[in-house]
């Protein structure tokens, strides 16, 4: 009794087991294409940019013992530099390629956070796309996404520059734009840091009109040119102001508009404008600044060790010039795709005696739409396999291998 009873459960169990269904063609199919899908995404969207920028190292620089030679030496200031974001605004920005551009824009700045660990951030003007025409709700709306976009740690300085697109050029700007970029971003024009100077410069109002605005930039330069002088001076640093005296190291230049020069023909660099188009003359004040608002630049802050601006020209290059008395004048490049298939930042180890720049380049866009290509080809192969339009490319190179051994 028992053991038929034991038999018929066994004979069951086994039926039940047996008219379990086998997974079909169909299922084996979804679930191909459901791992080629999220493996690409997963590359294009957060991979890529590890990959990349882990190729990135700061560049070394000597760093001196303290000022009486005894002393470990200090370590390097290391600061990012990047310009030209252009966030796109609710007139011109499409929700599409505010989504793509962003989220971009979004990964590479974190991902550079993670990885290199810089202690302090500068944006080289052109934040926004539209900050100079934007309204009130248009422009908190596109600050609360650029806070969400470049976060960083409390102990990461982010330091902005104006530029034309954030407050407008010299005939749109006004105190009101002037005043509500200043308001989100940090209006101190000079920030020492390491015994290192770095002059932050609204070169928007480098006009030399004498305008208001223009009048105010132009003294608020004059006074940190002063403030350098005094430093510097070995017999009465003193008597500097009521802040004390600043590093005597000279100043790093940091503004939007590069300072005047005819054409880009005589730039270098890895990033620079091609061939046909270093020979476009500029024009003053609107693709550089004018020579009279670039030579009173270069002598009110005394001797600058090195001038960096956002790309030239608007049209987001990078360049390498030497101007006269050995200032290096460094246009960074764009760090949008929006803007360049090709974006990178700059990497820069400074001393109070001696720097040394590197570039970092991001994904290119095109390396991503050509894995995009390619993984649509995949998925479209394996769904003609699946409907036996296509034969199964491992069954012909297996026949193509048997003919071969065959003769």
């Amino acid at each position: 009794m028992d053991l038929t009873l034991g038999s018929s459960r066994h004979t069951m169990a086994v039926i039940r087991l047996g008219s379990g269904r086998p997974p079909t063609r169909r299922a084996f199919l979804l679930l191909k294409l459901t791992a080629v899908t999220l493996s690409v995404l997963l590359f294009c969207e957060f991979l890529i940019y590890y990959g990349v920028i882990v190729r990135c190292h700061w560049p070394e620089v000597e760093t001196p013992a303290d000022g009486r030679g005894r002393g470990p030496p200090e370590p390097a200031l290391r600061a990012m530099f990047l310009a030209d974001t252009h966030l796109l605004g609710a007139v011109r920005g499409h929700w599409l390629d505010k989504l793509r551009r962003e989220w971009q824009m979004e990964r590479a700045f974190q991902t550079a956070l993670w990885l290199l660990q810089p202690e302090v951030v500068f944006i080289l003007g052109d934040v926004f796309d539209e900050g100079k025409w934007s309204s009130s709700q248009a422009w908190a709306d596109d600050v609360g996404r650029f806070q969400t976009m470049f976060r960083h740690p409390a102990h990461v300085q982010l330091r902005v520059v104006a530029g034309n697109h954030d407050v407008g050029f010299h005939y749109q700007m006004n105190t009101y734009k002037i005043k509500r970029f200043e308001k989100v971003f940090n209006p101190e024009r000079l920030f020492s840091w390491k015994g290192i100077n770095f002059v932050l410069v609204n070169s928007v109002a480098m006009e030399g009109d004498g305008c208001d605005i223009c009048s105010g930039a132009e003294a608020e330069l004059l006074e940190i040119s002063r403030q350098l002088n005094c430093s510097r001076e070995e017999h009465h640093p003193g008597r500097c102001g009521d802040g004390g005296p600043l590093p005597a190291s000279a100043p790093v230049l940091l503004q939007h508009f590069p300072l005047y020069r005819r054409s880009d023909a005589h730039c270098s660099g890895e990033d620079a404008a091609p061939p046909a188009e270093r020979g476009i003359p500029f024009q003053e004040r609107y693709d550089v600044l004018s020579q009279e608002a670039s030579r009173k630049g270069a002598g009110w802050v005394v001797v600058v060790a090195l001038s960096l601006q956002g790309g030239v020209g608007h049209t987001h290059h990078a360049c390498e010039v030497l101007h006269g008395a050995g200032v290096l004048e460094v246009s960074v490049p764009s760090f949008s795709w929006r803007n360049r298939n090709d974006p990178s930042f700059i990497m820069g180890s400074f001393t109070p005696t001696d720097y040394v720049l590197a570039k970092c380049p991001l994904p290119r866009e095109d390396t991503v739409l050509t894995t995009y290509c390619g993984a649509a080809g995949c998925l479209v192969v394996l769904t003609l396999v699946h409907v036996r339009l296509l034969a199964s490319p491992l069954h012909v190179g297996w026949n193509l291998l048997r003919k071969f051994k065959t003769t």
